[in-house]
């Protein structure tokens, strides 16, 4: 998936415009995540994949692709026929990337011959898609969330993707993830590093590709 730069008005982190993670004097943090590390409430259960840290949230299922050494490649959260897609990106220290990443995405489904078309989100400007696969036409929602050097890109697919009342548990999840940036400069769009945690890297070195977190119930 390919992918902006300064978001657009709307949604909470727009309205707020990130000032309370871009700005480093401000003492409060945001009500909502996504959140960085420096912010995030420490009272909340998470599975620590490096770079995203996801609450345990009860009914929604983690489930991540890695490779034989444990660099995880993909991470899919699933709630019923719902899912998002999660991903997290280097960005500049001043200003955000989600409105360059969302015209690349949208120029690059209208080339494959897809639909896609922008809409307001609770997070701002979203994109709305639908493409064609070997089961017939998909619908995905990116919606992306700017943060202090960093950019979360989540992609719902299912009948959230056209209805984000739909989210439930799934909304949650996003809401209370995690982002530890690290200090190291990184390039700009670069994907931050995931790894799985030990016991799921065990499923991994067991012969699984994929390994799924325990679901809380």
């Amino acid at each position: 998936m390919i992918f902006s730069r300064k978001r657009a008005d709307g949604g909470r982190h727009a309205r707020d415009q990130r000032a309370d993670v871009l700005d480093s004097s401000e003492a409060a943090g945001p009500a909502r995540g996504p959140y960085d590390l420096a912010e995030a409430p420490d009272e909340v259960q998470r599975l620590d994949l490096g770079s995203l840290h996801i609450p345990a949230v009860s009914g929604v299922e983690v489930r991540v692709q890695a490779d034989p050494q444990g660099v995880v490649q993909q991470v899919v959260l699933v709630h019923g026929d719902n899912a998002l897609q999660l991903g997290v990106f280097a960005a500049p220290r001043s200003e955000g990337i989600w409105d360059e990443v969302r015209e690349e995405i949208r120029q690059s489904l209208i080339g494959d011959g897809a639909t896609a078309q922008e809409a307001q989100g609770e997070y701002g400007i979203e994109l709305h898609a639908r493409v064609n696969t070997p089961d017939g036409p998909t619908d995905l929602r990116f919606v992306g969330i700017d943060g202090p050097r960093w950019m979360v890109r989540g992609v719902y697919q299912g009948a959230v993707a056209t209805d984000p009342a739909a989210a439930g548990p799934l909304a949650t999840c996003l809401d209370g993830l995690v982002v530890d940036r690290g200090q190291e400069a990184k390039p700009v769009r670069e994907p931050l590093p995931l790894r799985l945690p030990r016991e799921m890297a065990d499923q991994v070195e067991g012969g699984d590709a994929a390994a799924t977190a325990p679901r809380e119930t």
